[in-house]
């Protein structure tokens, strides 16, 4: 008998690569072999699509049957390979056409009953696809519409693995099945609320509008009730919406994760706090076969909220430094590399000290110096000098409660407008650099005669390099905080006031 061939996509992070799957029927006695490095649930589609075949009234074959998906190398996972392997099956077999199915991209889990389950990581999966210029996928019927948002790519979505057969020009009557549809998983978009709710803490909601108008990534210190968690959570409402490959990506990460994603693709910047309890592959992604996404990779073109930061296990805090740097993350594996897209703004929220009361006015701190010191000390020194942003936040007292009612508060339409204006600015000054952001820009072009300020305006900045203050690192991110206090300010440059507004916000939590 001849052999049937398609193909699929295998998923590695957010990157999929092609996969021929190859069916061979011979006369040895009867027997089912999947080869090609499959993990332990593609091994059992054996028996799903024996099962499948014989229950939706296709047949099944009662003779060797060889499956090997190719490459061989390349480490293969979960139930996704299954329609491909039954429509294979079935072309050796000659039920379908070999000519239909080797142009078309199978993805689908099979039920025993013969219907196409929903998976995880269409998205992806389908833009892998279209990369390797296939331009016809076949999909289970809930995920049609995650699908159809890849742009020049025909989508078939079958109900059962006899739709799939009939659609390959398969001699079969049609039978109506009720496909099944994905679950509606529970959403885990932000609610955002408005910056005008904070009320008496001005310099704080600027330290967030410069954060969002540079891409800094920020601290904030303060007693429990001070605002910081308000602070952080009004951070995603003056971003601006994410550019069409940004949208791509977190829908793909979504998609990935098992979230829904349908209709059109996700808009606005996702905000991810995960529980102080998260482990190291939670926070970055990971697992002991697929490959997940984590908090951090949900994040990415959004906001990353790590509350009460020292209770974080300081493994977990330090996983997050390679990302913050390169702005990608890696996940590495004996036979694999997984990458996930890490360009997300990291806000850490601590208390001072273990009972919070720390430097508060109207309560008195417990914690002796030591039990201090251990606390904050959680947080590493390398992990916080890639912190732009150190800002202690004040509880707000009665008496400055009811003066600041009724002082003006910018609403966060006000804020974002502000914000947009500053990054525009940033862009066409960058427009000849590979940067868009003032928080992208390396030091060297910061220092260099391009972005070099003048002496009397780095004064300040440069005492405090000389006394120790600060290090060489810190002096590039207080240089980057001027030109976005600049940018809001619509000047062209910075100048003394702008690098001393800058070294505030760099150095306000030890004061």
């Amino acid at each position: 008998m001849a052999i049937g061939r398609t193909h699929a996509i295998a998923l590695l992070g957010l990157t999929g690569t092609l996969v021929e799957v190859e069916a061979d029927i011979s006369s040895n006695l009867p027997g089912f072999v999947l080869i090609g490095l499959p993990d332990a649930a593609l091994s059992q589609a054996k028996e799903r699509v024996r099962a499948a075949s014989a229950n939706s009234g296709c047949g099944f074959p009662t003779h060797k049957i060889t499956v090997n998906l190719s490459p061989a190398s390349l480490p293969k996972h979960g139930a996704t390979f299954d329609l491909a392997i039954a429509v294979a099956i079935l072309a050796a077999e000659g039920s379908v056409s070999s000519e239909s199915i080797q142009s078309v991209v199978h993805i689908g889990e099979l039920g025993l009953d013969g219907r196409l389950r929903p998976v995880n990581g269409i998205l992806p999966a389908v833009l892998a696809a279209s990369r390797a210029g296939h331009t016809t996928v076949m999909v289970p019927t809930g995920n049609a519409d995650e699908a159809s948002l890849v742009p020049g790519v025909r989508v078939v979505s079958v109900a059962s693995l006899r739709d799939a057969a009939i659609w390959h020009g398969g001699e079969f009557e049609p039978e109506p099945v009720d496909a099944i549809l994905r679950p509606t998983a529970p959403t885990r978009d932000h609610t955002e609320g408005d910056l005008a709710d904070v009320i008496g803490n001005a310099d704080a909601v600027e330290a967030m509008t410069v954060a969002a108008a540079g891409g800094h990534h920020v601290f904030l210190l303060g007693p429990p009730g001070a605002g910081k968690t308000m602070l952080a959570s009004r951070l995603p409402g003056l971003l601006p919406d994410l550019t069409p490959a940004a949208a791509l990506d977190v829908s793909s990460v979504r998609s990935l994760a098992g979230y829904p994603v349908s209709g059109s693709l996700l808009q606005r910047p996702p905000f991810e706090s995960p529980h102080h309890t998260a482990t190291a592959a939670a926070m970055v992604g990971g697992g002991s076969g697929a490959i997940r996404p984590g908090a951090a990779a949900r994040a990415s073109d959004g906001v990353l909220f790590l509350d009460e930061a020292p209770e974080f296990s300081p493994s977990v805090l330090d996983a997050l430094r390679q990302p913050l740097e390169s702005g990608l993350i890696s996940i590495e594996r004996a036979n694999a590399v997984a990458t996930f897209p890490g360009r997300f703004q990291l806000v850490m929220a601590a208390n001072p000290c273990p009972c919070g009361q720390y430097g508060s006015r109207d309560s008195e701190c417990t914690c002796p110096p030591q039990a201090r010191r251990r606390y904050l000390g959680r947080i590493s020194g390398p992990l916080m000098d890639r912190i732009d942003i150190q800002f202690r936040v004040a509880r707000i007292t009665a008496a400055h409660l009811r003066t600041a009612q009724d002082e003006p508060r910018a609403t966060t339409a006000e804020a974002r407008s502000r914000v947009l204006a500053a990054r525009e600015r940033a862009a066409t000054r960058l427009a000849t650099t590979p940067w868009r952001l003032n928080s992208q820009v390396p030091g060297k072009w910061l220092r260099g005669s391009e972005g070099r300020l003048s002496s009397a305006a780095t004064a300040s900045l440069d005492r405090a390099l000389e006394r120790g203050g600060i290090t060489m690192r810190g002096y590039d991110r207080i240089l980057r905080l001027a030109w976005t206090i600049a940018d809001l300010d619509g000047s062209a440059r910075p100048d003394a006031d702008h690098v001393g507004r800058a070294l505030y916000l760099r150095r306000a939590m030890s004061t």
